[in-house]
């Protein structure tokens, strides 16, 4: 059976392939390799520019641009070429170098200087630095961009939705009122700093040899710094230099980031099931789509499908982020093999975030405020205007404030009418009385709206 997207097992390539297509370019098979060819060549080039290296000169103009254009026109048949030469070695490291060595032949700086690809490196040298890329890159230009344009379309309902008065419930039951826009305010804060964690999770990489201290590369070179040379070449790719490793980068960082994006995640599960909740309670409805069907036999149904989905897929996503941010900085002695099979599902965790926040993104495109079902949970629900008058009664030096109210309120239901023959026998200034009898739950809301739009 072929693979399509009717036949693929995983439905990050499959169901939602086109959700997560973005992806591919880095966290595919191809995408490993081509940062493997990458890293190749910019350390060969790099080892050209050591003057004290005269057995590799520095190349000619004509040639690093042979060499860039190699990572620059990389392409699919270059990836299947290599994984045919992988079918002889069975290394997919040692597979790259042999790659590179064909390519350079017909140039004759690079003929003299084959034995200097892959110079002193253990693969672990090329592959942290090809998955540190790959990372770098998928987050950047994929992930990040989508988790603001998820913070985004939740500020921008809190700034809409501002001044609609909304009931508030804790533990389940009625509390002080709050605005629409208050509540999408408080998740978009909590996410805003999530992203700025994101944003400043450093990317680390190493290249010092086969337990981390330059041993091979001591012993052709010994006057070389090889650490100084090191770091020059880890931040010539963008990344940050680890000077302590063992044969590993040992992944911490990868952990920093994945524990990230998991909170990210979670902070997006409490938003669906909230607006899912919400969407119950009637407080909006959703834009209907011509053709789509909510239910097989209730024909009547608009089902928050979109928001399931979200939650769903950040449930598959933190289960695997959650894995690899444990298991990847754990490496027996100075390493074990088992985070490179590991590191080989990074994208998987990342894909079903993705698939999540496109969910969420058109849940929220589909959501319609039902102002009327809002007034009319906050009428139905007097009692809440208990905490406001206990607190002016305080003020006033009026004795035990909240024991009244509790006996007045507590398991009861309270009308607009109760509420106001209650604050009329109260001993208050004519003024406060007046405040208060003018306060209704929809206009006891704090400074909600002031905040919302301050997000």
């Amino acid at each position: 059976m072929e693979l399509s997207a009717l036949t693929a097992i995983s439905p990050v390539d499959g169901r939602y392939g086109n959700k997560t297509s973005a992806l591919r370019e880095y966290f595919s098979e191809f995408g490993l390799i081509r940062y493997r060819v990458e890293v190749e060549v910019r350390w060969l080039q790099q080892l050209s520019n050591i003057t004290d290296i005269a057995e590799c000169p520095a190349f000619s103009a004509s040639t690093h641009d042979f060499l860039d254009n190699l990572i620059a026109q990389f392409s699919p048949a270059d990836a299947q070429e290599i994984k045919q030469i992988e079918a002889t070695t069975n290394h997919d490291v040692k597979a790259v170098e042999y790659f590179l060595k064909n390519k350079f032949k017909g140039n004759e700086e690079l003929e003299a200087v084959l034995e200097f690809v892959h110079f002193a490196c253990t693969s672990e040298d090329i592959n942290n630095l090809s998955h540190a890329l790959m990372l770098s890159n998928g987050i950047r230009n994929v992930i990040l961009p989508t988790l603001k344009e998820t913070f985004v379309a939740i500020q921008t309902v809190a700034h809409d939705l501002a001044d609609v008065p909304m009931l508030a419930r804790t533990h389940g039951q009625t509390a002080s009122p709050t605005t629409v826009g208050k509540e999408f305010a408080n998740v978009a804060y909590r996410l805003q700093r999530q992203i700025k964690q994101i944003e400043n999770i450093e990317y680390l990489g190493k290249i010092n040899g086969a337990v981390g201290n330059y041993n091979a590369h001591l012993s052709a070179y010994s006057d070389i710094d090889w650490q100084k040379n090191a770091e020059q070449f880890v931040t010539s790719l963008g990344l940050t230099w680890n000077p302590y490793t063992t044969q590993i980068e040992p992944h911490d960082y990868i952990a920093e980031l994945f524990n990230a994006i998991s909170r990210f995640n979670v902070i997006l599960i409490d938003f669906d099931r909230d607006v899912w909740g919400y969407i119950s309670q009637g407080y909006f409805k959703q834009k209907t789509i011509a053709g789509e069907v909510g239910s097989s036999t209730m024909p009547h149904k608009v089902n928050p499908i979109d928001f399931e989905n979200s939650e769903g897929n950040l449930g598959i996503a933190n289960a695997m982020l959650a894995h690899l941010a444990e298991k990847l900085p754990i490496s027996r002695w100075q390493r074990d093999l088992t985070d490179s099979t590991v590191l080989r599902t990074m994208g998987v965790g990342l894909a079903h975030s993705l698939i999540a926040y496109q969910a969420s993104l058109k849940g929220i495109s589909k959501l319609e405020v039902n102002e009327q079902r809002l007034a009319d949970d906050l009428n139905n629900a007097w009692e809440v205007m208990a905490e406001p008058i206990q607190t002016v009664m305080r003020r006033y030096a009026i004795e035990e404030p909240y024991e009244k109210l509790k006996a007045f309120t507590r398991g009861r239901a309270i009308t607009e009418q109760m509420m106001v023959e209650f604050v009329n026998q109260l001993q208050l200034p004519s003024e406060a009385k007046e405040a208060l009898l003018a306060m209704t739950p929809a206009l006891y809301t704090g400074n909600a709206a002031t905040q919302a739009k301050n997000i």
